[in-house]
This record gives C-alpha cells, structure tokens and sequence, in this order.
C-alpha cells in the first residue's frame, strides 16, 4: 500500500507542477507531447498523424482533435505529402518550432529538479524498476529514454 500510495501522491505533484511549468508558456502538456515529437524527428520536423499516434500513445481521435488545436494556433500544418497525395503529413510551423526550442530547456531544468533528491545511480535503479513494472502490467515498453 505504501508504494502504491507513493507513486499515486508522486504522480499528482509531477503532473500539477509541469501543468505550471507549461502554463508559464502558455501551453498544455499534450501541446508540448506532440510539438516535441515532430521536433524529435528531425528536420523537416514532419510526421504522418499515424506516426504521432504511435509516438504519443492516444487514440487516433484524439490525435484529430489535438492536430486540430494546434493548427489552430499556428503551431502546425496538415498537408498532403509530395510524394503520396493519400499519405497526410504533419509539421511543425516556424512558430510551433521555436516554442519547443524555447519550452524545452526549461522544461529538461525542470526534470532535473524534480530528480534532484536522487543520486544518478538511484535514478537508473528506479528507471529500470518502474520499466520492469510498467512492462508486467501490460505497458508498451518506451524506445531508449529521451527528453521530452
């Protein structure tokens, strides 16, 4: 009960301060997901909306509605791909790529806070065992670990 209590409590506190660290950039943690993944994948910072599904684990409507958003805002587009008109890409515009470049230095200083209490070896051993957790309870196991 203690751990799990722990992990509850620790979620919360995590989930509430990077909503603050967020909103100090106007900007929600599902705007910073998606931004950061097409900025993960390289210049030309595009992927197809089915790649991003793969990536930030929702469902395929709720892609649609966060692509939406964010096209909205101008922080992305939604064109058809040169090379196959069926296919639909997904880019950063310049604006969404430089609110990730200046979001994201901020938002790694704030991961580092949070972890500050742990010694890098205490940090491997809790990555490896919240894997190995996630794993037996049916999660998807993550590619290599990567700033968001």
């Amino acid at each position: 009960m203690a751990i799990i209590g722990r992990l509850s409590r620790l979620s919360r506190i995590i989930d509430r301060r990077l909503a603050e660290n967020f909103a100090a950039h106007d900007i929600d943690d599902w705007m910073y997901d998606v931004l950061a993944t097409l900025y993960r994948s390289g210049e030309p910072w595009e992927l197809s909306p089915t790649e991003l599904v793969e990536h930030t684990m929702v469902t395929t409507g709720a892609m649609t509605n966060r692509i939406d958003r964010l096209s909205d805002r101008g922080l992305v587009t939604r064109r058809h791909d040169t090379d196959d008109r069926r296919r639909i890409v997904v880019a950063l515009t310049d604006h969404g790529r430089a609110l990730v470049e200046a979001v994201a230095p901020d938002h790694y200083r704030f991961e580092e806070a949070l972890l500050a209490a742990l010694s890098p070896t205490a940090r491997n051993r809790l990555e490896r065992n919240l894997r190995t957790l996630l794993i037996d309870l049916g999660d998807t196991p993550p590619e290599e670990p990567t700033h968001s």
